[in-house]
């Protein structure tokens, strides 16, 4: 029997774009439990085991479906969108798996943040512009206080999750000149990505006008509109060696 569940990312939605270690362990599984809407339904093709949708599960129902496919000799894989080192809430998933003496193995996968930086086609570091990447998300249910005012002064890239549906609130929020660009990425790498550009004081409205409420990241910063860049070390001007 394998004794460990597979924790795998799915990437942030084509289905090519899921690590080949990701897909061999889809391939092998008899279970998949994943996270609803937000995996792309092409990735659970991988699969001919058994999908269970968590969506609306308690973290012990799922648990329990996890464990019992595990005792009864099955694969299991535990899939998550992107990867489920961000916001992910993998380790109160283990911390309960412990309690039946099941470890398990973490498959990384590619965050939707970098599918972003590729519909944008920006980078999300960018040297002149911005040295720093800003991961982090509104207060919400699971979340009673932000901290948006003071990371937005950093002038550094933002990349804002799960906020689509307070982007005016976020907007308020923001402590940085109202003309900073922002663009907002539905769906990024999935067939139905979609692209809206603003800066801080037009963006919800152009949102809003796309009835766009979930599954999209906010990126704030210069990158969004790269200008005064300068050029890297890297490619700076050859100097014959002494």
């Amino acid at each position: 029997m394998d004794d460990k569940i597979a924790f795998v990312g799915a990437g942030p939605g084509n289905a090519k774009l899921i690590t080949v270690l990701g897909k061999e362990k889809l391939e092998e599984a008899d279970l998949v439990v994943y996270t609803g809407s937000l995996v792309n339904p092409e990735v659970l093709e991988y699969s001919k085991g058994k999908k269970v949708d968590s969506y609306g599960m308690t973290l012990e129902e799922t648990t329990k479906v996890m464990v019992d496919a595990l005792n009864e000799g099955k694969k299991v894989v535990r899939l998550h969108s992107g990867d489920p080192s961000l916001y992910g809430s993998i380790i109160e998933q283990m911390e309960e798996l412990k309690k039946y003496n099941i470890e398990v193995e973490r498959v990384p996968g590619v965050s939707s943040v970098f599918a972003v930086a590729s519909a944008l086609n920006t980078q999300l570091t960018l040297n002149g512009v911005s040295d720093s990447l800003i991961i982090t998300r509104p207060a919400g249910k699971t979340l009673g206080e932000d901290k948006i005012p003071a990371l937005s002064r950093h002038g550094e890239t933002m990349a804002i999750f799960l906020g689509t549906q307070k982007i005016e609130q976020i907007m308020d929020k923001l402590e940085c000149p109202s003309d900073t660009p922002v663009a907002v990425i539905y769906h990024a790498s999935w067939d139905d990505e979609q692209v809206i550009f603003g800066n801080v004081e037009t963006i919800a409205q152009k949102v809003k006008e796309a009835g766009i409420q979930r599954s999209a990241m906010i990126i704030i910063g210069g990158v969004v509109d790269p200008k005064n860049y300068r050029r890297s070390h890297l490619y700076g001007v050859h100097q014959p060696p002494l």
